[in-house]
């Protein structure tokens, strides 16, 4: 750590009278204040100078110029028109950097990763993401195929548990399917509230996600997939039998050929969807063919 870090509660106070900055609550802003919390985030994420980064809500930069000293390329979405400015002084050391005005969830990803970082080895997403559209941001990047061979991302610390929950606990659901689906996911570490400038309400996890080479189970549509994992947790309390009755159309008329599609699937309906494992939703998923009358 150095003075000139912007990871200091000392600078980024500085830079916020400087530019007369105020904090907009609807863009979760939140920024990191703590150099050491930022050095384990990149250790995790395997970092050399053959990679090229992308970050989602770079903030004041207090990330992304750390990503700039570790990596080949940083491509930095920023969808705060004010900061641009802030990002344009405080990572003009790093010729390395490429910061886009665009919302991570409307901008075209792929074109940007073959026009920035095309002669990078690898790519890892690293970022500390606003809380109120982590779920939006991982899945939209995960389901559109991109080149991206792993993501170190920090979050809520409930919304994180559930990327990493195993089957039959209480944070696993639908996220924590579609997650392993793709990856294979871990826990890096808890990070509390005080590191944060302003400090959120809660405490946050960073997760690593390595993207498998390929999902951990076939599906003959990934589509239908995710929206019968989806469907199974509607509402927890419920039995997988009710809440399929809910999500297939016109499902109270199809009863008994639900029951029918759940035992020759080997299913109880009787279970709650907390207790499937991602292999048994996809033999669900595989099944629905032979029901022709059931559709989601």
């Amino acid at each position: 750590m150095n003075d000139k870090d912007i990871a200091t509660p000392k600078r980024t106070k500085a830079l916020l009278d400087q530019y007369g900055f105020k904090f907009k609550k609807s863009l979760g802003q939140n920024f990191l204040i703590d150099t050491n919390i930022i050095q384990n985030i990149i250790s995790a994420s395997d970092i050399d100078e053959n990679t090229g980064v992308i970050e989602v809500g770079p903030g004041m930069g207090s990330l992304t110029e750390q990503l700039a000293r570790s990596a080949k390329k940083v491509l930095a979405f920023e969808i705060d028109q004010r900061l641009i400015p802030v990002l344009e002084d405080t990572l003009s050391p790093y010729s390395n950097v490429q910061v886009v005005n665009e919302d991570i969830l409307k901008a075209n990803v792929k074109e940007e990763i073959d026009k920035h970082l095309q002669d990078c080895d690898k790519i890892m997403l690293v970022a500390n993401l606003p809380y109120y559209i982590t779920t939006p941001i991982l899945m939209n990047l995960l389901e559109n195929n991109l080149p991206i061979d792993g993501y170190v991302v920090m979050m809520q610390k409930e919304v994180g548990e559930r990327l990493n929950a195993q089957v039959g606990s209480k944070s696993y659901g639908s996220l924590s399917i579609a997650c392993q689906y793709y990856t294979e996911t871990e826990r890096v570490l808890v990070v509390p509230k005080t590191v944060f400038m302003p400090p959120p309400n809660v405490d946050s996890i960073v997760i690593k996600l390595t993207k498998r080479k390929e999902p951990i189970v076939v599906v003959d549509d990934e589509k239908l997939f995710f929206k019968l994992t989806r469907g199974a947790f509607q509402q927890r309390r419920k039995t997988i039998l009710n809440n399929y009755i809910s999500t297939i159309i016109e499902g109270k008329m199809h009863k008994e050929e639900i029951l029918e599609w759940l035992t020759t699937s080997n299913i109880d309906p009787k279970r709650r969807g907390e207790t499937l494992t991602i292999q048994e939703y996809a033999q669900l998923c595989n099944n629905l063919k032979k029901y022709p009358n059931l559709s989601v």
